[in-house]
């Protein structure tokens, strides 16, 4: 089996590029296990207010619309969830303790100078990760 991380946030358009991206991995729905992470921050700013009390990463916009791509797709998909602060540390050590063959990020539109340098998450993921990581685009319409 190939097991890919898929951590996520909000963004709906970024969550499904990212899980279009596992779906269309060779032999998906025969060999790729795909772990969906949603890390719940402190602050819990992007949430709305009905979160705070029923913290569970299936609840939130992002996370079910990339699981329902992946299972329209056949893709054996695993939702979890963290607390704490969204930071590398989390991601890798998710990675680690699921084992998994890649991680797939979700990248976002920037400004010509923020095309420059990737968000400080990603770019601490890309540079700090001990196995291949992949930086989806987002959707073009």
């Amino acid at each position: 089996m190939y097991r890919v991380l898929i951590p996520v946030d909000t963004s709906e358009e970024r969550s499904v590029q990212q899980a279009k991206y596992v779906a269309s991995l060779p032999d998906a729905v025969e060999s790729v296990e795909a772990y969906l992470l949603f890390i719940f921050t402190e602050e819990g700013k992007d949430l709305p207010k009905e979160f705070e009390q029923f913290k569970s990463a299936s609840r939130i916009g992002s996370v079910r619309r990339a699981k329902e791509q992946l299972e329209d797709n056949d893709v054996d998909v695993t939702v979890l969830d963290k607390s704490g602060d969204v930071e590398e540390g989390d991601i890798l050590a998710t990675a680690e303790e699921y084992d998994v063959d890649s991680i797939v990020l979700g990248g976002r539109s920037r400004s010509p100078v923020g095309k420059a340098v990737f968000g400080s998450v990603t770019q601490s993921v890309i540079l700090n990760a001990d196995r291949p990581v992949v930086v989806t685009g987002s959707a073009q319409a």
